[in-house]
């Protein structure tokens, strides 16, 4: 009885002490691996899939890395197509933390580590130039990223520099709270990409690296790396096995570990960070403290200015916020840098500098992006026209800015330079077997396409005919069926179709641009008529099929020949009704008959008497 007691009181005491973690959506993929694992801290990771292309392989010493999503990869070659991407489908909209490992380790024994770049949901956020540090190159890099998915789906796309294949180890996502890092402030149109996670006092710790958990699966690396001071020996670490409050709470859900230890700086003395930042961007700094000194037990023992390249930001008095032994954050946005280095100083006012954590984020503006049934159209396209894996139409045709659109693709700023719209497809000559899709009506903005010189077939659709479309160029393949007259009402100076299976009446608005200074082609397709310098088309025939006066003339002669059927039906039914008659005998004809039949009955038994009488008297006498 007393044990199921202390069980139940200690159930109790966990369900009230810690809030569940709502956001439990995560993907773990282990990019090259051929079968789903669990690494030894517990993590399911994927077997290799979302990828659009490439190949696998496996890390020269495989033997020097922990874990097995580590000693596997995925790379790109350029028969894959200079852009290829991981995309991740069906995702609730929000928030998301999502984590790459990159490593070379001369996996193709070339000895050449690659050139390329990283985009996240349209916008560039790494770029790795070889070479390669030597060590970066042989044991690999974590690197990661706060950003909004919005659309369903997460890209993480790699796009190949000169004739270099991308590579990746691994790639983690995991939904966050959507509040987290002052979002709401920050906005939904930066992504946070991690430039220095540090924990203070600590090893290294996280998830891969120690069974401490971190519910966004943040990794906190030791802050020794970044900090200096003028006297070393002045700096020293503090730590506690007590509780912390207000840790794993919404919307950032730090760890208690991180508030458990503490770099702190005797006497008088300052505590520097010197961060590598990126001059061009803005950076949002996280700062995390806890006041784990037990001696100090009232506001004003401890208390320390932090001062961001020289400007003094903030006076901190952890006890004065939140007392003992509970987590206190606080950040701040640093503008307009002027240098890769970033420094971070704590000035002591009373008592030792103290501080548990530090956080650097780059606030990276997401790129602008294609209109969402613009990129339908195109996904619609690469289908139908079966564009072939070299030309890499992965991800969003148009975006990052930074990068080439898809290839053979042109896409400008729409008028309200808020997303990115298809202006130009150029596909001539590329061995293309398809059809065109349906979908192309959703091209709004397409000024000019060519097809030209491939193998495409079907009929044209009637969509084709965009307002914007001033250049069409689809000769040289197998297009059969009617020129629809959607291509008649746009603004087309320029139309080649010659050498198709075209058929039927050519409609004469679109035939007028080449009177009116355009170009046009028809050349080469033997059914087509209706205009110079092809035959007349057979009357009543147009556009392949009957003309409107063909279907009022067959309407007409049903009607005739209806009313003619009907005609007929009336006068035999008229004609029948006058020759109808009984086949039983009318009264009078009857008596009549009957009257008659007595009659020559009658005649017939005088007639036998006469002949008797006649016949006595003729008979000779004969004597008694």
């Amino acid at each position: 009885m007393t044990l199921v007691f202390f069980l139940l009181s200690l159930s109790l005491f966990i369900s009230s002490s810690a809030s569940p973690y709502p956001y439990g959506l995560s993907y773990h993929i282990d990019c090259g691996g051929p079968t789903d694992s669990v690494d030894p801290f517990n993590t399911a990771w994927l077997s290799d899939r979302f990828f659009t292309g490439g190949a696998t392989s496996v890390v020269s010493e495989p033997l020097q890395f922990r874990h097995p999503q580590e000693k596997t990869l995925r790379y790109f070659p350029l028969s894959a197509g200079k852009k290829n991407c991981y995309i991740i489908p069906n995702l609730p909209s929000g928030r998301y933390y999502i984590r790459t490992f990159t490593v070379y380790d001369n996996y193709d024994g070339k000895s050449h580590s690659p050139s390329f770049d990283v985009s996240v949901e349209g916008t560039l956020v790494f770029s790795w130039r070889s070479p390669w540090p030597e060590d970066l190159a042989r044991t690999g890099a974590y690197s990661d990223l706060f950003a909004f998915v919005s659309d369903s789906e997460a890209d993480v796309c790699f796009y190949s520099i000169a004739t270099d294949p991308p590579v990746i180890g691994s790639l983690q996502l995991i939904r966050v709270d959507p509040a987290s890092y002052n979002a709401v402030s920050v906005g939904q149109n930066y992504i946070l990409v991690n430039y220095g996670r540090f924990t203070c006092g600590s090893d290294q710790f996280g998830p891969g690296f120690s069974n401490d958990t971190d519910l966004f699966g943040r990794s906190w690396q030791n802050d020794k790396d970044v900090r200096s001071t003028d006297d070393d020996s002045k700096v020293r670490s503090l730590s506690t096995r007590n509780t912390i409050a207000n840790t794993d709470q919404s919307p950032n859900y730090f760890p208690m570990k991180l508030y458990q230890t503490a770099t702190l700086v005797d006497g008088k003395g300052v505590l520097v960070y010197e961060l590598q930042v990126d001059a061009k961007l803005d950076y949002l700094l996280w700062f995390h403290f806890a006041e784990i000194d037990s001696s100090v037990t009232k506001s004003g023992q401890r208390v320390f200015d932090i001062l961001i390249n020289g400007k003094n930001v903030n006076r901190i008095d952890i006890f004065k916020e939140v007392g003992t032994f509970a987590a206190y954050s606080w950040s701040y946005t640093v503008k307009n840098l002027s240098s890769t280095v970033l420094s971070v100083k704590l000035q002591s006012v009373e008592g030792a500098a103290l501080i548990s954590g530090l956080e650097s984020y780059a606030l990276v503006p997401a790129d602008v992006a294609t209109v969402p049934e613009q990129v339908v159209a195109m996904r619609a396209l690469k289908d139908s026209l079966r564009i072939p894996d070299r030309m890499g139409w992965n991800g969003d045709p148009c975006a990052p800015t930074n990068w080439d659109a898809w290839e053979g693709v042109t896409c400008h700023l729409n008028k309200n330079e808020t997303a990115l719209v298809i202006s130009r497809i150029d596909l001539g000559s590329q061995g293309l077997k398809g059809f065109i899709s349906d979908q192309i009506s959703l091209l709004s903005n397409l000024a000019s396409l060519n097809l030209s010189s491939n193998s495409l077939e079907g009929t044209l659709p009637s969509g084709l005919g965009q307002k914007s479309l001033n250049k069409l160029d689809l000769s040289d393949n197998q297009f059969s069926g009617s020129i629809p007259q959607s291509l008649a009402t746009s603004n087309l100076q320029l139309v080649l179709m010659n050498n198709n299976l075209l058929e039927g009446q050519v409609p004469e608005e679109l035939y007028s641009i080449g009177v009116h200074g355009g170009s046009i082609d028809l050349y080469g397709n033997k059914g087509l008529c209706g205009v110079p310098s092809l035959p007349d088309c057979p009357l009543f025939w147009e556009n392949g099929g009957l003309s409107k006066k063909g279907k009022i003339a067959i309407a007409v002669s049903c009607v005739f020949v209806f009313c003619l059927l009907l005609l007929v039906l009336y006068i035999i039914c008229i004609r029948r009704r006058r020759n109808d008659y009984d086949f039983g005998l009318p009264q009078d004809l009857m008596s009549l008959a009957a009257k008659r039949n007595r009659y020559q009955r009658q005649k017939s038994l005088m007639l036998l008497e006469m002949e008797s009488q006649h016949a006595k008297a003729l008979t000779p006498f004969t004597p008694r």
